[in-house]
């Protein structure tokens, strides 16, 4: 006989058909090896002593403060663990239950079959200004062709390009000379149809700019305003463009200016849901979510997105993170924007764990080396 402990991380399906498991059984041992850490905020006493005993009638449990049992306090906080398959049962079982229980089941049923999605895609950035926070990304005219191009047999399957600096204090520059950074790039990726082998994707939120590159074959708007503007969701719509809905707390030029958050989990995904339902209304099929690292954040805010970025995955749509080589890096190991490639991987590695799959980063090549690597440990 021989025992071995295996990683809670690796893909539990995938070994289950390597035993020789039959279908069915795969997909009921799958949803039992899935753990789920739900935090439930504000639960009413009452509530939560039902919850505990339906949970531990199905061999999940529910951690509760001192006091729950005999109702010390209106409201408690407390965390449910349960596996894929329990989950599932007390959704449908707290359906019928007081003290706001019926709602709680409508939430726990949302984190029920999450969709993580099998590929991830790397995104490269190119930045066609002068005062991005990071100078490894400024290109013009064919410099800029020239790292497409190296990005592109690098493994990157989208590229962004950018022509204003979106870093924290940045000065705003009108349309016109946005626009004027990068049209000649535009111009060459047309000309030289570069469309045809990456995606490309334009980093505005100016509906001059945004209409310019998708008439010359661009497929992605990632918008920092996450669709604010009313024209940029019709262009998107009318050109079958995929959006990518980013939060951010103010303007670049006000967001790290004391920035805060009762909830940050609750209130970006709050802002997710106005804005997929605001895309639904203009005709957007496509919608990539973008937790904003960095946009408005607290170091605090930023570790809990990154550290959770799972919870965003029952709103059903792809996921970015764009960490690569921002300042919270600094904030933690400190180093200057050249130094911040390995802190980079470790937080872009976390957010594949929790279920991202669009990474935007500055290093392609490094950044595909590690996710391969990191889908070879899982198995």
């Amino acid at each position: 006989m021989v025992v071995e402990k295996l990683s809670s991380s690796i893909d539990v399906r995938r070994e289950l058909k390597r035993l020789g498991v039959d279908g069915g059984g795969v997909s009921i041992l799958n949803d039992k090896g899935h753990l789920h850490l739900i935090r439930i905020r504000d639960l009413h006493v009452g509530a939560a002593n039902i919850l505990k005993q339906d949970a531990l009638s199905m061999g999940a449990d529910l951690a509760v403060p001192r006091g729950t049992v005999i109702a010390s306090t209106p409201t408690v906080d407390v965390l449910l663990i349960a596996n894929e398959r329990q989950l599932q049962q007390l959704a449908k079982k707290e359906r019928a239950q007081p003290f706001g229980l019926k709602a709680l089941a409508g939430e726990l049923d949302r984190f029920c079959h999450l969709h993580r999605a099998e590929h991830i895609s790397i995104m490269g950035i190119v930045n066609a200004n002068e005062d991005s926070f990071y100078q490894g990304s400024r290109f013009v005219g064919n410099a800029a062709i020239e790292r497409i191009e190296t990005m592109i047999s690098e493994g990157a399957e989208m590229i962004d390009l950018g022509g204003v600096s979106s870093r924290p204090g940045s000065i705003a520059v009108s349309p016109l000379e946005e626009l004027e950074r990068v049209r000649p790039i535009i111009d060459t990726i047309f000309e030289q149809r570069l469309y045809e082998k990456v995606t490309f994707s334009i980093d505005s939120y100016e509906p001059m700019v945004i209409s310019y590159a998708l008439e010359r074959g661009f497929g992605i708007v990632n918008d920092i305003t996450g669709l604010f503007n009313d024209e940029v969701a019709r262009l998107c719509g009318s050109y079958g463009a995929t959006a990518v809905i980013m939060h951010m707390q103010g303007t670049p030029q006000t967001m790290q200016e004391n920035p805060v958050y009762d909830n940050v989990l609750f209130e970006v995904e709050q802002f997710f849901e106005e804005r997929l339902a605001k895309a639904e209304l203009f005709g957007i099929k496509e919608m990539i979510l973008d937790c904003g690292i960095g946009f408005g954040k607290r170091l605090e805010d930023n570790l809990a997105l990154i550290t959770h970025q799972s919870h965003f995955l029952r709103l059903g749509k792809p996921l970015l993170v764009g960490a690569s080589r921002k300042s919270l890096i600094d904030q933690i190991s400190p180093a200057s924007s050249d130094e911040r490639l390995g802190g980079s991987i470790a937080i872009h590695l976390k957010a594949l764990e929790e279920g991202v799959s669009i990474l935007r980063v500055h290093d392609v090549k490094e950044h595909v080396q590690a996710v391969k690597l990191w889908q070879a440990l899982r198995g």
